[in-house]
Formats: structure tokens, C-alpha cells, sequence
């Protein structure tokens, strides 16, 4: 499906309003195209002397209009004329364009949601694979084609295209020849179009994604602010932005070269067609076949005639550089989940914990597998340990039980259930975490706590907090719950904004709870005081815990050991070290174990 189509499809819901506003658009046309002729009768009905040709019939015309009327009324009446026909096309030419503006943002404003909300749903592996920034550029910027398409596109040729048969009409009963030698220039005119197009949808392609990496460096370079600081890189930062943006400008630069050099062209050929317009014209007038106020008339609906031709000349440029941004929208939405709910899928009902994986093997790409036949069994309520060495796949083992990504091969269960004939939602509400690093959103302490439960009351929140041992900095806080954390929690420390996690899944009271590296960022002290708030949190739960850090659960009720792409040993802490085999070289390893 083209992308004009189904930009189409996205103004259906707005078809009564847009019917509306084309209704007004053609009254306006309508009285657009009279206002000419009070300036007509006012040359040759007042002006002119009667003996000129023409304006004797001319005055037969506003007496029979205005019986008895002298000179001066008949000038008022007709200036008058003048500014009651400007205004009333001023007033529908206001609704019209308020009513199409307001169509144009609400089809943004449907497109927008739809495309934040897919890019929501779609798995980790896209993301993954993407810059973040990329994404953002598609949601705020190049969404904004939809209503370039219809508000300069679709309304913009009906209306010119509307114009330009009535003044067309109006030209070829005023004088045929003169409108053919005004309509030579349409044949240049149309390959000046076609030419230049292509490369105004090339070259605006490019600024689109010369303007992405531009908002990625920066964001890049101002959310590391910190470390670009502590290693003195703030002029390496700077260049790199300059070059970024250097780019941007050289693409901005040819797109404006080539808009200019075809607005020269096109506006040259326009004025070839109004030199020869006056040339006969005024040929017409000398020789007392045209008058002077028809010259006016046929010159106002020369101007128009080209004004919709260069409208529609400027609107395939602008639909050519929009069609490339909202292609890169319908990308997005045309992308398949990889991890989509089955048609079939039904609501995990309450579980008991039980997590199985069977023979489960995962790849991010094809070639390179990360994980092979894994199988494991956790019961309801006990604990799994997941080490080994960096990038074993320890975290995309994790990963896999709230379906952030499925196994290539295997099954993942959950009470015996696959959890792919099951829906995602309900998957994830029986699911808490606590990550390594906790996300925190630009919003108050409360907020963020209750993020998994926007409907707990003060009292559960606050309990919450009181379990993960976090009330009682978040009340030596001028606003207490209600203090703001800063983006990305910036205004708390790493222990505070890990607690935080810990009281975020203590309100959510999954029965399974994910750990991965939650105490890794944390000094010793921290780390000993959160590991007694995480042991109260994991109680009573089925938990899977990724960690570095053997000391803190060498005593677990089971640790599986995960390296070269599958499972090397499972057992219990001291079983393990009594093997003398890969876990007990970690564990016996400083850095590793304590």
C-alpha cells in the first residue's frame, strides 16, 4: 500500500469535518474569484471616459444596478463591495483552513499514539538493535508528515485544483487566446515538477536521518554528562557534535539549493506566461478590443492561475519530502512483533511459581547463539542463582520468563503452562524485578513506587516503602512522597533509588520475583544493608537471581552455573564447591565471590 493511502486511512475517523471544511473552501474559491470585478466596473464604469471602448456599457450596467447614482456613491459602493468581498472570503478562508489544521492534528495526534504505542509493544530485540534516539525522532518528528501530506497535500492540490478551473473558466469567456498563450508554460512547468522531485525526496530523506544522528549525539553527550566531565572530554564532545550537525547542515544546504534553483525555474516560466499575457493584451487595449479593467480582471486571474500551478508545484516538493518521513513511520508499524501474543492466548491465571525450562536455546542472531539446552526446574517458592562469566547469557536467561524474548527452541513454563499460549500482560503482572540499575521516571517518589500498581492507596505505598527500608529518608525529604526524583532519579543516591526498586516490587507482591545484579553498583555496606531487604523481599517467592557477587548467594537453595552457551553445573553452594569444578573457581576467586 502506497504511503499517500494509507495516510488516507488515518483522516477516515474525520471524513464529517473534513466535508465541512471543503464545503467552505469552495464558497471561498467562489467569492475569491469575484473580487476582481469591482475594480473592473470602477475603471470602466467610473473612471474610463464614456467614449472609451466599452465603458459606455460598462455604466449601463451599475445604473441598472443603481439607478440615478452619481459618481461618488457609485465609488463607495463599489469600494465598499471591495471590502465586504475580502472580508467574507477572509472569514470562510479562516474556518476553512482552522477546520483542515484541526483534522491535520488530530490524524498526528491518532498516528503519533499508535506508533508510541507500537514501538511500546514491540520486543527488546528491536530495540536492541536501534538507537533510542531514532525511535524518538520517528514519534515526534517525522509523524509531523501525516499532516504536512494532508494540510499542504490533499486540502492544498483540492483547493488549487478547484481554482484553477474556475478561473479558467472565467479566463477563456474574457478572451481564449490570451488564456492559451498563458497556459504555454504548463508543459516546462510540469518537467521542472517531475525533475526536481526526485531529488527533493532523496536529499530530504537524508536531513531526516542527518537530524536523528544530531539529536543522538546530543542526547548522548548531555546524559553522560558526568563522565564526559570526569575525563575532561568536553571538547571531544563538542567536535563530535559539530561534525553531526556539519552534516545536517550540508544536506539542509543541497535541499535548499535545489528548492531555490526550482523555485528560479519555475518562476521564470511564470513570468514568460505574464509578458505575454501584457503583450497581448495590451495590444487588445490599443486596438479597442479589451478594455483597460478587463486587462485588470484577466491579469488578477492570471496571478490566480499561477498562484495554484506554483501551489501545486511546491506541494509535490513538500509531498515528496513528507512521503519520506512517514515512510519511516510505516516502517516502524510494518516491523513484526517477534514476541506477539498468540491469537489464542488466554490469562495466566494465579500461579504458584513454578518455573521450568525445557531444552531452551536463544540467539540474537541466527550464527551466533548465546544460549543451548538449557534445562532447569525451580519450584514454587525456592531459589535459583544464575553465575558465570561476563556475556554467559545469565541475564538472557532471565529475560526469557516475562517474555522479553522467546527461545529459538525449548519451552519456558510457568506452573506447567507454556508461557507463549498465555498473554503477555498477565504474564508480567505476576512478575516483579529489581534490576541492577533501577528506572526511575521524572516524577514524585509515589508515582514511582506505585508504577506497577497505580492503584495502591497511601497506606500499601507506604507500607511498601517501610519493608524495603526506604520511609525513612523519603520523609526526611522536604515533600516526603511527593518529593520529585529528577530524571532518572537523579536527585537520590544508588542505594535510595535501589530501594525504591525493592519497594516497587514489595507493593506489586508478585509470587515471581527476577533479580538481576541488584546489589553490583552498591559499596559493601549498601550492598549488606539491601541484601537483608531483598532476603525479606524473595520469602515466600519463586526467585531468580543474577549476580557477581557468590558471597550473598552461596547459601541459596539452588545456583546453576551458565557458560560457553549452556549449563555447566547445578546444584546447591556447598554442593558445588565440593566438585572442585567451575563454580568452585569462581567462589574461590576474591574478586568474584565476597
Amino acid at each position: 500500500m502506497s504511503v499517500y493511502r494509507r495516510t488516507i486511512a488515518y483522516y477516515r475517523p474525520f471524513l464529517g469535518e473534513t466535508l465541512l471544511a471543503v464545503g467552505l473552501s469552495l464558497v471561498g474559491i467562489g467569492i475569491n474569484l469575484l473580487k476582481p470585478w469591482p475594480v473592473k466596473f470602477l475603471i470602466d464604469g467610473v473612471l474610463m471616459p464614456v467614449d472609451q471602448p466599452g465603458a459606455a456599457r460598462v455604466r449601463e450596467q451599475l445604473q441598472g444596478w443603481a439607478p440615478g447614482a452619481d459618481p461618488v456613491t457609485l465609488i463607495l459602493w463599489l469600494c465598499v463591495g471591495i471590502v465586504i468581498l475580502h472580508l467574507v472570503w477572509g472569514v470562510l478562508n479562516l474556518l476553512t483552513n482552522t477546520l483542515f489544521v484541526k483534522v491535520g492534528l488530530q490524524a498526528l495526534l491518532k498516528l503519533r499514539t499508535e506508533l508510541y504505542a507500537y514501538l511500546q509493544s514491540l520486543p527488546l530485540k528491536f530495540h536492541d538493535a536501534r538507537r533510542s534516539t531514532d525511535s524518538t525522532f520517528r514519534v515526534a518528528y517525522d509523524s509531523q508528515a501525516i499532516q504536512t501530506i494532508y494540510n499542504k497535500g490533499f486540502t492544498g492540490v483540492f483547493t488549487s485544483l478547484i481554482t484553477l478551473a474556475g478561473t479558467l473558466v472565467f479566463m477563456v469567456r474574457m478572451n481564449w487566446v490570451m488564456t492559451l498563450l498563458s497556459l504555454t508554460i504548463l508543459p516546462p512547468v510540469m518537467w521542472a515538477i517531475r525533475h526536481y522531485a526526485v531529488r527533493i525526496r532523496t536529499q530530504s530523506t537524508t536531513i531526516q536521518e542527518r537530524e536523528s544522528a544530531v539529536l543522538t549525539t546530543a542526547q548522548e553527550g548531555l546524559s553522560s554528562i558526568k563522565m564526559v566531565h570526569a575525563f575532561a572530554r568536553e571538547d571531544h564532545e563538542v567536535e563530535q557534535f559539530r561534525l553531526s550537525a556539519h552534516g545536517s547542515l550540508e544536506a539542509n544546504l543541497k535541499l535548499n539549493t535545489t528548492t531555490i534553483a526550482s523555485s528560479l525555474v519555475v518562476g521564470t516560466l511564470m513570468a514568460i506566461g505574464t509578458a505575454l499575457m501584457y503583450y497581448v493584451g495590451a495590444r487588445n487595449v490599443l486596438a479597442g478590443t479589451l478594455t483597460v479593467g478587463d486587462l485588470i480582471v484577466f491579469s488578477s486571474y492570471l496571478l490566480m492561475l499561477y498562484g495554484p500551478i506554483e501551489s501545486l508545484t511546491y506541494t509535490a516538493w513538500a509531498m515528496q519530502g513528507a512521503s519520506a518521513g512517514a515512510q519511516r513511520c510505516f516502517e516502524v508499524l510494518d516491523r513484526e512483533d517477534e514476541v506477539k501474543d498468540a491469537p489464542d492466548a488466554l490469562p495466566l491465571p494465579p500461579v504458584e511459581g513454578r518455573i521450568s525450562f525445557e531444552n531452551v536455546a536463544f540467539a540474537y542472531e541466527s550464527e551466533r547463539p548465546i544460549l543451548r539446552g538449557i534445562t532447569l526446574d525451580i519450584p514454587p517458592g525456592r531459589t535459583l542463582a544464575i553465575v558465570g562469566g561476563t556475556g554467559a547469557g545469565k541475564s538472557t536467561l532471565l529475560s526469557l520468563v516475562p517474555r522479553f524474548y522467546d527461545p529459538v527452541e525449548g519451552t519456558v513454563r510457568i506452573d506447567g503452562i507454556d508461557i507463549r499460549t498465555i498473554t503477555k500482560k498477565t504474564l508480567r503482572d505476576q512478575v516483579g524485578m529489581v534490576l541492577q540499575d533501577t528506572l526511575l521516571f521524572s516524577t514524585t517518589i509515589r508515582e514511582n513506587i506505585a508504577y506497577g500498581r497505580p492503584d495502591a492507596t497511601e497506606d500499601q505505598i507506604i507500607e511498601a516503602a517501610q519493608r524495603a527500608q526506604a520511609h525513612e529518608f523519603i520523609s526526611a525529604m522536604p515533600d516526603g512522597y511527593r518529593s520529585q526524583v529528577g530524571e532518572r532519579g537523579s536527585h537520590l543516591s544508588v542505594g535510595q533509588r535501589q530501594r525504591l526498586g525493592i519497594a516497587r516490587a514489595f507493593l506489586k507482591n508478585a509470587p515471581i520475583l527476577l533479580l538481576d545484579e541488584p546489589t553490583s553498583a552498591l559499596d559493601p555496606t549498601t550492598e549488606s544493608a539491601i541484601m537483608t531487604t531483598i532476603e525479606e523481599l524473595m520469602r515466600g517467592r519463586t526467585t531468580l537471581i543474577v549476580t557477581h557477587r557468590l558471597a550473598t548467594i552461596h547459601h541459596v537453595d539452588l545456583i546453576a552455573v551458565v557458560g560457553n552457551g549452556g549449563l555447566l553445573e547445578v546444584g546447591t553452594g556447598p554442593e558445588l564447591v565440593a566438585r572442585g569444578e567451575a563454580y568452585a573457581k569462581l567462589y574461590a576467586s576474591g574478586h568474584y565471590g565476597s
